[in-house]
């Protein structure tokens, strides 16, 4: 087996994809992984555990998620599923934010020629989705074309967790592109959101958000510290965000990328790094979980999976997450790559990608709270959209698992080369290598 030293070489000045990780960026990464790992797992025990209440005791699940609470004179007495969809995943979509600039200041999107494929498979992998959702509603006499944006997200918890649970050691390479493509992914779903799932718009809230933030950047920039402070004034932005009319999950992303991730003189971690540090947590092991309670219980029976295959919108979300999210990250990666003149590392190959692809069609978290948005007024309709998210992504899942498993030898010589720290320094030992 060549080193991955010996690979860098044989690209003469050639930038190679999929190539070994700079020593900070994965022990960046394997923090974050750790966490979007067990959170993963969490989230599909949620998942499961929503589906067998939904089920097996229909009313009582329904009940809570109707039971209502909050301040009325503030529009804030609301029902826990809506609690779940703007309140928790505001804290989701905050880290997102914080990833988004991290990525932008020193990760993979800090230069445009690292850029470009992630960025590249990321769009595709949200454009053919759409429209191949669009085609199928819009030639169908009962389609609903209004769903187009619920097969574009990638979950990356969800696809972590079915990672850890099928034991594939993936190159730290793989898991960044995939957690990279994510992170720009998660951009889009929520300009998406922002865009075309808010209505009604009353601007003194909005207005009245954008100052809060505008206050929440000045003070962070100029030093001041201080949960106390900063929480308050978080969620009073999320309440104006919220009585606007604007999805309030785009005030979490909004203060995301509003921190700092860059790291001056003296710091070992930034603001951001350090808030996303202690955030990341919460999000992965609460937030998202909970919502996935909230909103994964769906009746199964075959009636209803019948209607999956037979009703264009859930059977365009189906084909959207399996056929669409794959072919077009696919694609789009190996045409950034042509058009760049990247070399793919050499001890991978274009099939890793497509298995890769193939997990990134689980969508799950996003898709299902589109879903609501989407059909605010049809709750059958809705609730047969969530049904397909949910035969969608266990297709992605299944298939992906099974491509990769296929190479699951090879990934774990790589993995083990890379881990290797015979010295036990601290450092693997392919770093010293490389001087």
């Amino acid at each position: 087996m060549t080193s991955p030293s010996d690979d860098r070489r044989s690209t003469g000045d050639r930038r190679q994809f999929l190539g070994l990780l700079s020593l900070p960026e994965r022990r960046y990464l394997t923090d974050a992984l750790r966490t979007e790992t067990v959170g993963g797992v969490l989230l599909l025990a949620a998942a499961a555990v929503a589906l067998l209440w939904a089920n097996l005791w229909p009313h009582a699940y329904e009940a809570v998620l109707e039971y209502t609470v909050g301040p009325s004179g503030l529009h804030l007495d609301l029902p826990l599923e809506t609690w779940a969809q703007d309140g928790l995943l505001t804290v989701f979509f905050f880290v997102a934010g914080i990833e988004l600039k991290r990525e932008f200041v020193a990760g993979e999107l800090r230069t445009p020629s690292a850029a470009a494929l992630p960025v590249v498979a990321a769009v595709c992998g949200v454009l053919l989705p759409a429209v191949l959702f669009t085609v199928i509603n819009v030639a169908a006499p009962n389609g609903h074309p209004a769903g187009w944006a619920i097969p574009t997200a990638t979950d990356i918890a969800f696809a972590l967790g079915v990672l850890a649970v099928v034991g594939s050691h993936l190159p730290s390479a793989l898991r960044a592109f995939l957690l990279t493509l994510a992170v720009v992914d998660d951009l889009i779903a929520i300009l998406i959101i922002a865009v075309f799932y808010s209505s009604g718009i009353e601007f003194w809230a909005l207005g009245a958000a954008l100052a809060g933030l505008v206050l929440f950047w000045f003070l962070h920039r100029r030093g001041v510290h201080g949960w106390w402070l900063y929480v308050p004034l978080a969620v009073v932005i999320w309440a104006l965000m919220h009585e606007s009319g604007v999805h309030a999950t785009v005030a979490g992303v909004a203060m995301g990328l509003l921190l700092r991730c860059h790291r001056e003189e003296g710091e070992e971690q930034s603001p951001g790094e350090h808030i996303e540090h202690l955030v990341r947590p919460l999000s992965a092991g609460l937030a998202v979980p909970v919502f996935a309670l909230f909103a994964a219980g769906v009746p199964v029976s075959a009636e209803i999976l019948g209607e999956v295959f037979t009703q264009p919108a859930p059977l365009g979300i189906v084909i959207g997450l399996l056929v669409g999210k794959s072919v077009g990250i696919f694609g789009g990666t190996w045409l950034a790559a042509r058009y760049t003149r990247a070399t793919l590392n050499p001890q991978l190959t274009w099939s890793d990608l497509v298995a890769l692809a193939t997990v990134a069609g689980i969508g799950f978290t996003v898709s299902l709270l589109i879903s609501d948005l989407a059909f605010p007024d049809d709750h059958h309709l809705a609730q047969l959209c969530k049904e397909a998210v949910l035969v969608g992504s266990l297709t992605c899942a299944v298939v992906g698992s099974l491509l990769l498993k296929r190479r699951n030898r090879h990934y774990r010589e790589l993995y083990d080369e890379e881990n290797l720290d015979e010295d036990g320094d601290g450092i693997p030992d392919v770093y010293q290598r490389q001087g």
